[in-house]
């Protein structure tokens, strides 16, 4: 790995760890963070943990397991990780050598099912099997974190097919053109609110910006805190045209799962919208709730 790219998959993963970590080890005395790579994962997994030094203290009578596979992984990158966590008792860094398809014996090994995990795939070098899949949709809960190449259309079926009732996706897009898919795939919608909190708040890195994969005009969208709400519009609309009418709620859900943006930004565009008479609302007046119900049309 290495490039602007890059540098944006490592800030969403590092991000997402913030988050998950806590929660996981308030759940749970074991957890499992899982990282595998289809190629040389070029100082990633070092980054992504080095998270955990801000909660060894979460650590103390628990046990988070930390398998890392990759083909001839770094070792004595990994040791000296652990070194500089002050080598927490309950963290156990393990390297593995292998790819993506190996994570499933690494998992049983680690009896990772019935409690919390987290998976990162790099994949971008093939997609990854069904059992590798089915595997991290297993864990109490199991939550995945996908990178997948630049056109892949068939990750929705296979994630829903392992199990996974949740998944957001948005694709990366460097300035020479060059740009990968990134998945997220859950059983809450906490976690992927967090998910999207996470991916609109990385920094701004040169050149890389965001395109919606359902968005058939495929326009690039700058990181940022606000994003151009343009896109959202446009798929809000088609989205309301072809179902008639929809709650808030409803509307909010469809944007977390089906559009690169958060559920903030339905509300937004949602109050734009009616003041400009594109949608309406019943009932007509009051604040926009859940259960206030859009249509389309003015």
């Amino acid at each position: 790995m290495g490039g602007p790219i890059d540098d944006v998959v490592r800030e969403i993963l590092v991000r997402q760890l913030d988050a998950w970590g806590p929660a996981a080890l308030h759940r749970s005395k074991r957890a499992t963070f899982a990282q595998a790579y289809g190629g040389p994962p070029d100082g990633l997994p070092e980054a992504a943990l080095r998270v955990f030094d801000e909660f060894t203290d979460l650590l103390r009578g628990r046990r988070l397991t930390a398998p890392v596979i990759a083909p001839s992984p770094d070792r004595a990158a990994l040791d000296a990780v652990y070194q500089e966590l002050d080598r927490p008792s309950g963290l156990d860094i393990h390297a593995v050598d292998g790819g993506v398809d190996t994570l499933p014996a690494v998992l049983t090994a680690a009896s990772a099912a019935g409690a919390p995990l987290l998976a990162f795939l790099d994949a971008a070098t093939g997609p990854p099997s069904a059992a590798t899949l089915a595997a991290v949709a297993r864990g109490k809960p199991g939550e995945l974190l996908l990178v997948l190449a630049e056109g892949f259309r068939e990750h929705r079926a296979m994630l829903s097919a392992a199990g996974f009732p949740l998944v957001a996706d948005v694709e990366l897009v460097a300035r020479d053109g060059s740009a990968r898919l990134v998945v997220f795939a859950t059983g809450s919608g906490k976690s992927l609110d967090t998910f999207k909190d996470a991916m609109w708040a990385v920094d701004e890195y040169a050149g890389v910006r965001y395109r919606d994969p359902h968005d058939p005009e495929g326009h690039l969208l700058d990181i940022s805190e606000r994003p151009h709400p343009g896109p959202l519009r446009r798929e809000l609309l088609a989205h309301l045209a072809e179902v008639g009418r929809a709650t808030v709620t409803e509307l909010r859900q469809f944007t977390v799962t089906d559009t690169v943006y958060r559920a903030g930004d339905a509300n937004r565009v949602l109050t734009t919208l009616l003041n400009a008479g594109q949608v309406t609302r019943d009932p007509p007046a009051g604040r926009l709730g859940g259960d206030v119900v859009i249509s389309s049309g003015g």
